[in-house]
């Protein structure tokens, strides 16, 4: 981009799941969070949350049963999200939440 380029003139994604530089992804996309150091791993859930567009999924992978993250996403963005338990410890935790 060009330091006379201004946001508003750069292409947008059509799409919730490509962006401008003509990728995409297939299917659900899965975060795992378990390498994160946890000092930073809400922020990181929250940042991908954020680019789930409506009914659009992710699968988070988490070490632990997420309910503190889950009470903090509820609080952050009341009922924005689906959540189902995919699997349930003892070495993973898969929780997928979907954007309604």
């Amino acid at each position: 981009m060009s330091t006379s380029q201004t946001i508003s003139s750069l292409p947008l994604a059509q799409q919730a799941s490509s962006c401008a530089c003509g990728c995409a992804d297939e299917g659900v996309p899965s975060l795992d969070v378990r390498p994160v150091p946890h000092a930073i791993r809400h922020a990181t859930v929250f940042g991908a949350l954020g680019a789930i567009g409506r009914g659009a999924s992710l699968v988070l992978v988490a070490p632990h049963d997420p309910l503190p993250l889950l009470a903090q996403i509820h609080e952050r963005e009341p009922d924005a999200f689906a959540v189902s338990y995919l699997e349930s410890g003892p070495q993973a935790w898969r929780v997928q939440l979907t954007r309604r």
